[in-house]
């Protein structure tokens, strides 16, 4: 990956933010879906890379494109191995039914590593703790919550009541809820886009101080790039409860069921690329708007080499207005 890819990969979450933002608020969270992967797969031959899909829409037999193991990039349509090989993690649609609901945080997600800079993992369950660049060595996968937010506090100088806690609102996350409650910190529940939270929780003044429960190991892995990029850390550990999903994980060279990963075991190539576009208005980006000449997008764009993160704002006119002068924004 000596050239730089960045660019090539903004275009490919643009693209899928654009073609399913289309859907926003109809009620069809199959059709945002399948919009978003299309635009993203067609994106995506164009890129000069030898690609390869290590988290995708599913397995081979359940998902019609950008499935684990696909071939995607130029290499894979002329037939060629000149281009370099890129192990790929996508999310077309991070939070289908935010975006069928018209709900805030769907966004479009891509990350990139060198061939074997991603980790295989299977589409299970993962317990997780993301935490900022502050507090990455003071907390634990294993510690009490009590313990962990009061190690943030003490990173942050704050007290724990002025903590800010992202949890995905489900049943099984009643005792953890009732754990940092009980604590005194505070709690933001969400219905879907726990990637969205991870990324906040690294970023000095979004308001969100740590994201705790379990969600996708797929997400985890992306969350993984975006922490590479941000300094900030992702504890995770899959969640392997029956023998099926235990032989799904050996076949993808997942050894030992109990490790707890940390962002350089799920994300560890040397230059990873991590790339999101705005669906819906969000915390860190705004949705797709359009106008009469064409669209515009938000996207958040970051690498480890050179090492940098860069939010971009882009005006995508059609191709029937780019003789017009007078663009309205």
């Amino acid at each position: 990956m000596q050239t730089d890819l960045s660019l090539a990969f903004l275009d490919v979450v643009e693209q899928a933010a654009i073609a399913c933002s289309h859907t926003m608020g109809l009620g069809d969270r199959h059709r945002s879906d399948q919009v978003a992967v299309e635009a993203m797969r067609a994106c995506l031959d164009r890129v000069q890379i030898d690609g390869r899909i290590v988290i995708g829409e599913g397995e081979r037999d359940r998902a019609p494109m950008l499935f684990i193991g696909e071939r995607v990039g130029a290499a894979s349509v002329n037939g060629t191995s000149e281009f370099p090989a890129i192990d790929i993690a996508v999310d077309p649609l991070e939070g289908t039914n935010l975006c069928a609901t018209g709900t805030a945080n769907a966004i479009a997600v891509v990350a990139a590593a060198e061939r074997g800079g991603l980790l295989y993992a299977p589409d299970i369950y993962m317990e997780k703790l993301v935490v900022g660049p502050r507090s990455k060595h003071a907390v634990s996968l294993d510690a009490p919550v009590v313990e962990n937010l009061r190690a943030i506090a003490t990173c942050l100088k704050r007290s724990v009541q002025d903590l800010v806690v992202v949890v995905l609102d489900r049943p099984r996350h009643e005792q953890l809820i009732a754990e940092i409650r009980a604590v005194g910190a505070r709690i933001r529940l969400i219905g879907d886009g726990d990637l969205s939270a991870a990324i906040s929780a690294a970023l000095v003044g979004s308001g969100v101080h740590a994201t705790m429960g379990i969600g996708g190991a797929p997400e985890g892995v992306l969350a993984a790039a975006a922490m590479r990029c941000l300094n900030g850390e992702i504890f995770g550990r899959l969640i392997i409860d029956t023998s099926e999903k235990k032989e799904r994980a050996q076949t993808m060279g997942i050894k030992d069921p109990t490790r707890v990963y940390k962002a350089k075991d799920l994300a560890s190539g040397k230059r990873v690329i991590f790339a999101a576009t705005g669906v819906t208005e969000g915390t860190l980006m705004k949705g797709v708007r359009f106008f009469a000449e064409g669209s515009r997008t938000s996207s958040l764009v970051m690498q480890t080499e050179p090492h940098r993160v860069q939010f971009i704002d882009t005006i995508h006119v059609s191709s029937s207005a780019a003789d017009n002068a007078a663009l309205r924004f």
